[in-house]
């Protein structure tokens, strides 16, 4: 057979272990290793089309490599899934070769799987993203790969899905996916930040406006781009810088001069930052936030044992987000000595004598002996708050001197005050901390609750818990429990007490123990922790 010998320049290209060329969108050609690469005869991929050749996910990548390929251009290469069993991963670089008469080459390489998660859209989720990153830079650093963080933002697109029935709007999800992902490095680096905002690092190619102009044609919205040089390389000031980058563009989207370097875009955040850190001093200082209120219940009587003080700004700002800016700023050990002043006040108000109030303690603050001597004071001039003050050290910041937070413990429970190890099983040195300190509870962190009822591995994670906790004579309190079914496997498993939706929200004033049909449990987020509020 005889072959024009531009064809064979594709597997030149690339250096291909398959060669495939397109008319249309059907193979006319197949060269090479067919049945080691793609698991398919080269007879067999004759004529077929080439986005079926792929995983549904991966399809509409394909279709926007394709379709925004121009003559002389080059795409790639990508990182995608050969459909059906068993499964492969090969690397697709797309090239139009000049005078090839409209035909496109596609050199295809055997390839790993990329590295970390991506949804079911092929993006990969923002912390998972910044997470790939680092090691991307170190590459860069190392092989002197230019890479680029790149910020596109689609015009009308979240009013436009709003519009779409659910299979549309899902295929729509798909398209711009897919868009986005083929300008990405290997397919597998971008993100979605919000609605209509995309981030992506890729090789340095052209200017924003072409990439704006290639999102344009594939996705028929109007997109604009910003590209931003990844200085930093691979150090943790690079890393800081993408991740303000990113807050900036989450919050502002492509404003009339977006940062031309990450340094840029981290200073300027720095600056904003501050800002709010200054005005969340004043709110501390000035004592303007709110407790609310929510039961934790003994679940040997059902009644509420004490109530978990949860705080409130007045800007209705996430209070997990202030905290660890509190943390950051070492503003927490003055909020945390407000919230107990507030919660010890509340205590002294209660005519019944009945309240009492577990408060939040950061591993940051539970170190300082200024903390333990504010404590010691306020139950010395408030004798009616004495044994009804709880604390919960929480692990949002690492306790960096397990003895002396030790000493700091006990010091507390010397005042009558319980003390409680909150959210056990989320950081990496829970185990740590029950070794090294010496508590009266356990909080048993929310993600092996919460889907205890259809989880035989996390009810044996949860079991496994509560028999160490009772070895070494520890109570433990279960968090997030939103179902009946979820409350009896924890009783069950011999937990102690239980906090969550079931039994009532934070509420204004403390509350006794709703029944369990009373509350129809409600929705929350993966990895959102109510241990702040």
């Amino acid at each position: 057979m005889s072959i024009d010998p531009r064809r064979l320049l594709g597997l030149a290209f690339a250096s291909a272990d398959l060669l495939l060329e397109l008319e249309g969108d059907r193979v006319s050609l197949a060269l090479g290793a067919a049945q080691k690469i793609m698991g398919k005869t080269e007879t067999s991929l004759m004529g077929r089309v080439w986005r079926d050749l792929f995983t549904p996910a991966d399809r509409p990548l394909m279709d926007a490599a394709l379709y925004a390929l121009d003559e002389g251009q080059r795409r790639g290469p990508v990182t995608v899934r050969v459909a059906g069993e068993p499964e492969r991963f090969v690397g697709v670089t797309l090239r139009a070769l000049p005078d090839n008469f409209g035909r496109t080459s596609i050199a295809i390489t055997a390839a790993r799987p990329p590295a970390g998660g991506l949804d079911a859209t092929g993006l990969r989720p923002r912390e998972n993203f910044e997470e790939i990153a680092k090691g991307l830079f170190e590459a860069a650093r190392v092989t002197g790969l230019e890479l680029e963080l790149a910020m596109v933002e689609f015009a009308g697109l979240a009013a436009l899905r709003d519009g779409l029935a659910p299979t549309e709007a899902h295929a729509l999800d798909m398209k711009i996916a897919g868009a986005v992902r083929a300008e990405s490095h290997a397919g597998a680096m971008a993100t979605q930040v919000s609605p209509e905002r995309f981030a992506l690092l890729r090789a340095k190619d052209d200017r924003p406006e072409a990439l704006a102009a290639r999102l344009t044609k594939i996705a028929t919205l109007d997109a604009s781009a910003h590209v931003v040089p990844l200085d930093g390389g691979a150090s943790s000031r690079g890393l800081r810088a993408l991740r303000y980058a990113l807050d900036d563009f989450l919050r502002e989207g492509l404003k009339d001069t977006p940062p031309m370097t990450l340094s840029e875009a981290m200073n300027r955040s720095v600056k904003r930052t501050l800002a709010r850190a200054g005005a969340l001093g004043a709110a501390v200082s000035q004592r303007r936030f709110t407790l609310a209120y929510q039961p934790v219940v003994d679940l040997s009587t059902g009644q509420a044992h004490h109530h978990e003080a949860l705080v409130r700004f007045e800007d209705g700002a996430s209070p997990f987000a202030l905290i660890r800016m509190a943390e950051e700023f070492d503003i927490i050990e003055e909020l945390d000595h407000a919230i107990a002043e507030q919660a010890v006040r509340r205590i002294a108000s209660d005519r019944a004598g009945g309240v009492r109030l577990a408060v939040n303690v950061s591993g940051r603050t539970i170190v300082s002996e200024t903390f333990v001597d504010h404590i010691g004071r306020l139950l010395a001039q408030t004798p009616a708050a004495k044994g009804k003050l709880i604390f919960e050290v929480t692990e949002t910041s690492a306790i960096d001197d397990l003895p002396r937070a030790n000493r700091h413990i006990q010091a507390l429970r010397g005042l009558g005050s319980l003390v409680c190890l909150d959210d056990f099983g989320a950081g990496a040195a829970s185990f740590a901390y029950l070794q090294e300190l010496t508590l009266d509870i356990v909080k048993i962190d929310g993600r092996y609750v919460r889907e205890l009822a259809g989880n035989s591995r996390d009810g044996a994670m949860v079991r496994r818990l509560v028999e160490l906790c009772r070895d070494l004579n520890v109570r433990t309190v279960a968090e997030m429990v939103e179902t009946a079914e979820v409350e009896d496997v924890v009783r069950k498993a011999g937990v102690d007490f239980a906090q969550g939706w079931l039994y009532g929200k934070p509420a204004d004033q403390p509350q006794p123990s709703q029944k369990p049909t009373a509350v129809t449990p409600m929705a929350r987020r993966a990895g959102v922790s109510e241990g702040w509020g």
